[in-house]
């Protein structure tokens, strides 16, 4: 038995393959544009659990932008030729294309979405020129992202599905495949040629790429400087692929007006009036049964001073079995710090608290007035 596991992560560790974010132009990209990365589509977490929940595995190492062990490039820290500065500006609410390239031996289907965490003080630790992000740093990163995961099914008119692979009641079973074929389709597997376009149209160092071309929603969200990240769960092996590129997005019709500043560490622009309350909304991911009831406690008075009979109840409003979301919306000064955990109600009362550590927030200080953290039960 243990020689066929080491057989088995051997394999995992040496398959050909793979895939990475080309448009907007990744920080995977850039560095193999730069002659850095030999390997772009080669920024693989494994090996892992990755299919058929999407969201178990912990990110490890990789983070939301990835980490080539081939080449040893966190592309989560900035570098010479990428992370500085945003390679597109897009305007919350435009539906945009984005693009990704998929390699002709490592096409392991499976299923791939965009993110973007509306936390800029989480976002803000990719940022920072030099600075690696710690593993908790990461992680917590990576939740955010899961938290912002743009739906397929927001873009009118777009082609959306289900993957042929999953099979309802499955976590991945959800609305956002972007027409990709089965795993075992006999012409056009998984997401070859959905573009229509010839093998190697899009660069990849192993057999030649497909470009995947689909559209996203920008989500109501505004940041002179923040991360797109891209998430690609295989279904043949225990891998995931990881790349991120740096985007700014301005306020969309009727919003708050735009940063104009593009540094690697956002600031507020000097012409607004800095919000003193800031809407924050908490998003948990926690599987629940009939008669359970999220809360969140924490050190603060709008959070129950730690007494769970206090603490606000998350709202189950988009809860779903693919998507099991609670949320919640606190009003807190600008500047505040607290410490708090998740509570699990039963309908008898009994109350299961997160594992340790306590989770740490800061609100921030600026001229947005909303914000979004995103987490998953631990």
């Amino acid at each position: 038995m243990k020689i066929t596991l080491l057989a088995f992560l051997s394999a995992v560790t040496t398959v050909s393959g793979h895939g990475y974010l080309t448009v907007p132009s990744s920080r995977t990209r850039l560095g193999a544009e730069a002659g850095l990365d030999s390997c772009p589509e080669c920024s693989i977490l494994e090996p892992v659990v990755a299919w058929p929940d999407l969201n178990i595995a912990p990110v490890g190492r990789s983070g939301p932008c990835g980490y080539n062990a081939r080449v040893g490039i966190d592309y989560n820290q900035p570098a010479t030729n990428w992370g500085h500065s945003p390679v597109v500006s897009y305007k919350a609410g435009d539906s945009v294309d984005v693009q990704w390239c998929v390699d002709h031996n490592g096409d392991h289907g499976g299923m791939f979405s965009y993110r973007i965490c509306q936390n800029q003080t989480l976002v803000n630790k990719f940022l920072i020129p030099g600075y690696l992000p710690t593993a908790d740093e990461k992680q917590a990163a990576e939740d955010c992202f899961e938290a912002g995961t743009l739906s397929c099914a927001d873009v009118s008119g777009q082609s959306c599905g289900y993957n042929p692979d999953c099979s309802p009641g499955q976590p991945c079973w959800r609305n956002d495949w972007f027409t990709c074929n089965a795993f075992g389709a006999s012409e056009r597997r998984a997401c070859q040629g959905v573009d229509n376009a010839p093998r190697g149209s899009c660069y990849t160092s192993i057999a030649g790429g497909y470009p995947v071309t689909k559209r996203i929603k920008i989500p109501n969200y505004s940041s002179e400087h923040t991360l797109l990240s891209f998430k690609w769960n295989s279904f043949q092996t225990g891998q995931i692929y990881l790349s991120c590129a740096d985007i700014a997005i301005s306020a969309g019709s009727g919003g708050n007006p735009s940063p104009t500043s593009t540094t690697s560490t956002p600031t507020s622009s000097p012409t607004c009036t800095p919000a003193a309350n800031i809407a924050v909304t908490f998003q948990e991911r926690v599987a629940t049964v009939v008669g359970q009831t999220i809360k969140i406690v924490g050190s603060i008075p709008q959070l129950g001073n730690w007494n769970p009979a206090s603490a606000p109840a998350l709202s189950a409003s988009g809860y779903t079995s693919s998507n099991p979301v609670w949320s919640f919306t606190a009003n807190l000064p600008a500047g505040t710090v607290f410490q708090y955990k998740f509570v699990k109600v039963e309908s008898t009362g009994g109350v299961t608290w997160e594992s340790d550590p306590n989770r740490s927030y800061t609100v921030p200080s600026g001229c947005d007035s909303a914000v979004i953290v995103g987490s998953s039960w631990k």
